[in-house]
């Protein structure tokens, strides 16, 4: 059987991390992969100042002090404040749980329907398989911004909505990359070999197909939270997100972007450097993990 930790051993992973101390393995994984650590210590900022916003943030995220309004960068506010009196960087950093929040519920939940659908629709195949890649071409026909605001428009706003409308585009996007890998997967002995035995579709499905289509899934789980932070700041931006006094990075641009553009810039800068962060570097990690997993692209 080809299992996840064969593919890993042929894509070089498992020979740079074996049996070397963690400060050798971390600065090879840098030789090698510069930008994918660059993207990894993005996520992890970004991880830290989601758990430890209590203790990182000096101000209430959801406090109006109207006496402090519009006030510009300085060493009481260091990011400056907002048009209600809030601090932007206290804002900011409990933005990025929230961000985290919707972007990690999105992609786990749309990925790991998507890896179940399409390893059956590969198994399967035949007439199950045609209808099914039919009804996803239907799904995929429309953008994610599109798809996302048509079914946030029907379920309402607020967190728990924004996670079903952004995890729907992604469930169809997974399954048809998972599906074009399961297809091969579905030819090897093994596979007839656990028919054979008598084996029941749902264990050879999870215990012999699953696993051997893990490096697609997690490259696409990493590019899904990316995808999904961004699309959660673009919908909250168009007020059909999470709402007020919620501390988001969409929001944060709604009240900003436009009327103090000239005014105040650091109200809407400030957001949008760390929507732009996040999304580099879940992206530039994602392509590192893939470089890694996928032998066909490793470094030499």
């Amino acid at each position: 059987m080809v299992a996840v930790s064969e593919i890993r051993a042929e894509s070089g992973f498992e020979d740079l991390v074996q049996k070397k101390p963690w400060h050798q393995v971390t600065l090879e994984l840098t030789r090698k992969y510069p930008l994918g650590v660059f993207g990894a210590v993005v996520v992890v900022v970004m991880i830290l100042l989601a758990v430890f916003a209590n203790v990182l943030s000096p101000y209430d995220p959801e406090e109006n002090a109207f006496e402090f309004m519009l006030t510009p960068p300085g060493a009481d506010f260091w990011l400056g404040t907002d048009q209600f009196g809030r601090d932007i960087l206290t804002r900011i950093i409990y933005g990025a749980r929230t961000a985290l929040f919707v972007g990690f519920s999105c992609a786990m939940i749309g990925a790991c329907i998507g890896l179940v659908l399409g390893v059956a629709s590969a198994y399967f195949g035949g007439r199950f398989d045609l209808i099914f890649q039919r009804v996803m071409d239907v799904f995929m026909a429309f953008p994610l911004i599109i798809m996302a605001m048509a079914v946030v428009s029907i379920f309402g706003t607020g967190t728990q909505n924004v996670i079903i409308a952004i995890t729907i585009p992604f469930i169809p996007r997974c399954a048809r990359v998972v599906r074009s890998n399961a297809l091969a997967i579905r030819e090897i002995p093994y596979v007839d070999a656990a028919r054979a035995l008598g084996y029941s579709h749902t264990r050879i499905i999870l215990r012999h197909m699953v696993p051997n289509v893990m490096a697609p899934f997690l490259i696409m789980l990493t590019a899904f939270v990316g995808q999904a932070i961004l699309l959660e700041a673009s919908l909250s931006y168009l007020g059909l997100g999470v709402q007020e006094p919620t501390p988001a990075w969409g929001l944060m641009l709604q009240g900003g972007a436009e009327e103090y553009a000239e005014s105040a810039p650091w109200v809407a800068v400030w957001p949008g450097i760390a929507i732009s962060l996040a999304v580099f570097g879940f992206n530039l990690f994602g392509d590192a993990l893939r470089d890694a997993l996928d032998p066909k692209l490793r470094q030499i």
